[in-house]
């Protein structure tokens, strides 16, 4: 009786995968590495199942350095190192091959969020203003989430001044920067429209919009700096 063929021992992953692997050991999952490399999660799985991400490795490694020697966190941020270092596909001529752009996704119950890190941030957040727009079209009410250096802040983290009713959202971080939300949906939020005709006055800066507002209500001093922002909108009750 001839002997049993044994079955191939399995391929070793890909450097896309042992990258990605890499990225999880530093407690990013599969949908945060999705985000970065601005693809859908089932690519990311592809890298392990289908051998798939070559185009993804460059990208993958400046990010995962930046991790692990930069120190950098937010995924916006990463996401726009990822960007650089990103080829586009070709079609057989050379010619770059058509994408489809992310449309600003806002729900038919009126709930959409956008989020930017500190690269956006210094160019106006302008990812951020279609969102606002959208929201106001339709007569939506938004609330957003700020992260600033704690020395920022006016007022001490907690307190009622600061954010009445939603004190439970404030986020304290490592690197001594303080997350705060302002508005939700059980205080009422803001009306978008007002917000983005606020938007439209700093010529469709939306970081100056939301920095000009929080200097004007006491929140924080003139002279900081927005580290980190996200918006969020819902349809009023």
């Amino acid at each position: 009786m001839p002997p049993r063929r044994q079955p191939a021992p399995p391929a070793a992953p890909n450097e896309a995968a042992q990258l990605a692997d890499q990225l999880q050991q530093a407690g990013y999952t599969k949908r945060d590495i999705a985000r970065i490399i601005g693809r859908d999660p089932s690519l990311v799985s592809q890298f392990y199942t289908k051998n798939k991400g070559a185009a993804f490795v460059t990208a993958l490694r400046e990010v995962l350095t930046a991790v692990e020697t930069g120190g950098i966190t937010d995924l916006p941020e990463l996401a726009a190192i990822a960007a650089r270092h990103t080829q586009r596909r070709t079609t057989a001529s050379g010619a770059r091959a058509r994408v489809r752009g992310k449309a600003v996704l806002i729900t038919p119950t009126g709930s959409g969020t956008g989020r930017v890190g500190t690269q956006a941030i210094a160019s106006g957040s302008a990812r951020l203003r279609p969102l606002i727009g959208e929201a106001a079209r339709r007569g939506l009410r938004l609330a957003f989430t700020v992260r600033l250096a704690k020395t920022a802040y006016v007022h001490p983290s907690g307190s009622s001044t600061d954010s009445p009713g939603i004190r439970r959202d404030v986020i304290q971080r490592a690197d001594h920067t303080e997350e705060r939300s302002y508005g939700s949906s059980q205080t009422g939020g803001f009306d978008a429209a007002d917000f983005a005709r606020r938007v439209n006055a700093t010529g469709g800066d939306v970081t100056a919009a939301v920095h000009q507002w929080l200097v004007e209500t006491g929140r924080i001093h003139p002279d900081a700096h927005i580290l980190h922002l996200e918006i969020r909108t819902w349809r009023p009750r």
